[in-house]
């Protein structure tokens, strides 16, 4: 039998992460990114510390440098079948395995880490300690915040380009007057509540 290949053995790293576990609308969606050590990227760290014009900066470095990257989603209808931890586990599968290099090890944010193919460790608060995490977040991030604004011109009157889809008090009461969407998450507090008055 082989023995998995630990972490300080593999050349090929990646990081993974996921966006959008919190709203009340749109996918969830993951990143994985190998990066190449020989193209080192600088100021890489947690997306949600950067400002958009530096998130934004730092997702075409990413895409330019890294030796692979690739996005993985699961869809509001999967989220509600599944629950949105399930949902974020299969999104993080689905982007390592569409990874165009083959991963020998997978770095992981968070506590869990989704069955993959290739040994990997979760590591907490990871995309501020690991590049190759930090550069997951940044790709799910802007991935994400930009189909949010694409979809709030499909959906207006939610200002999901504002808020992306969290549940602040301006999304709740826009789902107040104008009803559950198609890409409202139905199994979310908030929304449930409004289709049990509906």
């Amino acid at each position: 039998m082989q023995t998995q290949i630990q972490r300080n053995e593999a050349q090929l790293i990646a990081g993974v992460d996921e966006v959008g576990r919190g709203p009340l609308a749109g996918d969830v969606v993951a990143a994985a990114v190998i990066l190449d050590p020989l193209k080192p990227i600088v100021g890489l760290t947690d997306s949600k510390k950067l400002t958009v014009k530096k998130r934004d900066e730092l997702f075409g470095e990413i895409k330019q440098h890294a030796l692979a990257w690739s996005v993985g989603r699961a869809s509001v209808e999967e989220i509600d079948q599944i629950n949105i931890l399930n949902a974020s586990l299969l999104a993080m599968k689905r982007a390592v395995e569409s990874l165009s290099v083959v991963a020998e090890f997978a770095l992981v944010d968070g506590n869990r880490c989704p069955d993959l193919l290739c040994p990997s460790e979760a590591i907490v608060k990871g995309d501020l300690t690991e590049p190759c995490i930090s550069a997951a977040s940044i790709i799910a991030k802007v991935t994400r915040d930009r189909e949010m604004a694409i979809l709030d011109q499909q959906y207006p009157g939610y200002g999901l380009a504002q808020h992306k889809g969290y549940p602040t008090k301006a999304h709740i009461a826009a789902l107040q007057l104008q009803g559950v969407s198609p890409i409202h998450r139905r199994t979310f507090g908030p929304v449930k509540k409004i289709l049990a008055i509906g």
